[in-house]
């Protein structure tokens, strides 16, 4: 039976460089995203590229139906998934009481409950032959609160913590669990939270996506379980760990409200 990397959010971003570091490997794919278009092109160009089978599913994966009906798709199919990329979520920002509650809603929907459920469908299968890998995609804002953007931060703590604690209860049955924290990214994660992101721009901060999906896929090879791409992420890591909570939750909030919209 054929093996392959399944990928959420793979149609742009983040996601888009995973797959492309992947196909280079020659690892096949199946690539899930609401764009039907963008992943058809996706997969014609690695194809050609790299010479490998690429699938792809278009899936809202924040909606539980959708979720489903892929999940059962892929049950009934005949292709292995030996590599499970989360890395499909999304961002808000502002005052989280007066968000729009759909909005918030879908955030816990896809960065939270989706993980948790392919981590679950899919991990289960994966610890039932004894071989796989996990790699689920959370944020250096995992590791403190983050007042203005407070359900994003709290979505990516969940995801940090999850993926650890996954780590110790599969590595028994030949599964492997890392967890990716990048720092701010060039992706359109910034447009979609509403937050001004062209200031970072300059910031020494601010990696590309081929950037940090080269280093993921070289921390993958080595199973690493948290990768943290750059040394000045990893500080911005380490750094709530040697400070006052109150100044972590005050400095954290200021930086984030510096980027909402005037």
């Amino acid at each position: 039976m054929p093996r392959f990397a399944l990928i959420t959010g793979a149609s742009s971003g983040l996601g888009l460089a995973l797959a492309e570091a992947l196909a280079r490997r020659g690892r096949h794919l199946i690539l899930v995203a609401r764009q039907r278009d963008a992943l058809e092109s996706i997969a014609y160009e690695l194809t050609q590229r790299f010479g490998v089978e690429v699938l792809y599913r278009t899936c809202d994966l924040s909606e539980p139906l959708q979720l489903s009906g892929l999940l059962h798709e892929l049950n009934q199919g005949e292709r292995e998934i030996d590599l499970l990329v989360n890395n499909a979520g999304i961002g808000t920002s502002g005052l989280y009481v007066e968000q729009d509650w759909s909005r918030e809603q879908e955030l816990i929907e896809l960065n939270v409950l989706a993980l948790a459920r392919l981590c679950h469908e899919i991990g289960g299968a994966m610890a039932s032959r004894g071989i796989g890998q996990i790699l689920n995609v959370a944020s250096v804002a995992g590791f403190q609160p983050g007042a203005w953007m407070s359900n994003y931060y709290a979505s990516k703590a969940y995801v940090l913590h999850f993926s650890e604690g996954l780590r110790e209860e599969l590595k028994v049955h030949g599964v492997g669990v890392s967890v990716l924290c990048p720092g701010p990214t060039r992706t359109a994660f910034f447009r979609g939270a509403r937050m001004a992101g062209e200031k970072l721009e300059g910031s020494k901060l601010m990696m590309s996506a081929e950037e940090v999906a080269l280093i993921t896929v070289k921390a993958l090879e080595k199973n690493r379980a948290i990768i943290i791409p750059g040394w000045r992420n990893r500080l911005l890591a380490m750094s709530p760990r040697l400070s006052p909570r109150w100044l972590v939750r005050r400095l954290a909030g200021r930086i984030n409200k510096a980027y909402l919209p005037k």
